[in-house]
């Protein structure tokens, strides 16, 4: 999603992280050294010969992935949006994170054994990738793009969401056809800014266009500032997911839905590639839990929590 974008259009992303863990180098005996040891050692070397072997010779203990550095240090830390409700979003006045996210995020956690510490960079600079160790994962409703998986890991998806057109209470917009020349905004670097300029690739998935190709595109720096410049009446027209759209309406904003979901995105948890250690035993792990709280009802119970309908288990489930 941005992307997270409540149920329509597509087929399931099916992805999978093979577990690898960091080899450390090993030493052993090649035949030419076998060969070389039975011959004398000339002069110079022979008095070295009964030195202890220097240090680098020693071999190299295994590189601890990053799954194994999450369990050690007792913490997953995880980059959020603290305004993407019912996403996720932080309560200034109880100092306390809500939202479907939030929740996913923390019984991660609790399945690994570790507790949740939260970080809120940007959502560009998440996407972006290059982390550079500020964060591990990032439970924050994204789709699993092309341009995102050069950089980004992913686990399977954790749940599919519709994307939808919002706009004022009193326009007169009322279809997806009619934003043709007008001004319509999303948030920056998401899918749905990728989905109106009509790049929007996720492999496995085919889209239909349906929004005209002449609006004039406006990036924010969340869905929430977009939707606020909507009910202000400075874009025409918002695209965003249904359930933040529908969470804005029960806010109070005079805005509303147009038609139906123009697409369906399926979201997943993402890790670094470029990450200080090995990710494929975090991603496998990530994937075990995600499929465990498919399985035992953890995630479509989650979900009628916050969306008061099951977006877990894919199209055509």
């Amino acid at each position: 999603m941005r992307s997270l974008k409540t149920l329509c259009v597509v087929g399931l992303l099916a992805l999978s992280g093979a577990v690898v863990a960091g080899c450390g180098s090993s030493s052993s005996t090649t035949s030419s050294e076998a060969a070389s040891s039975a011959a004398p050692a000339p002069e110079s070397t022979a008095a070295e010969s009964s030195a202890p072997a220097p240090e680098s010779s020693a071999p190299a203990p295994a590189e601890a992935d990053l799954l194994a550095k999450i369990k050690e240090s007792g913490v997953l830390r995880v980059s959020t949006d603290p305004a993407y409700p019912p996403q996720s979003s932080y309560d200034e006045g109880t100092g306390e994170w809500q939202g479907f996210d939030i929740d996913v995020a923390n019984e991660i956690a609790s399945r690994m054994g570790v507790t949740t510490q939260w970080e809120t960079p940007a959502w560009d600079v998440i996407t972006a990738g290059n982390w550079n160790d500020r964060w591990d994962v990032s439970v924050g409703s994204m789709s699993i793009t092309k341009e995102r998986a050069d950089v980004l890991g992913f686990s399977e998806p954790y749940y599919f969401t519709p994307a939808g057109v919002a706009v004022k209470a009193d326009s007169d917009i009322q279809s997806v056809d009619q934003l043709a020349g007008k001004r319509v905004g999303v948030c920056g670097a998401c899918t749905y800014e990728f989905y109106l300029n009509r790049t929007l690739e996720i492999p496995g998935f085919a889209f239909e266009f349906l929004v005209p190709d002449d609006v004039e595109i406006v990036t924010y720096d969340t869905d929430s500032t977009a939707l606020q410049d909507l009910k202000l009446g400075r874009v025409d027209a918002v695209v965003s997911a249904v359930p933040t759209i529908e969470e804005a309406i029960k806010k109070g904003k005079e805005i509303r839905l147009v038609g139906d979901p123009v697409f369906l995105e399926p979201l997943a948890v993402a890790v670094d590639k470029n990450a200080p250690a090995p990710i494929d035993g975090l991603v496998a792990e990530l994937n075990r839990i995600i499929e465990e709280m498919r399985a035992d009802g953890t995630l479509s119970e989650l979900s009628m929590k916050w969306y008061g309908v099951d977006l877990t288990q894919g199209p055509g489930a």
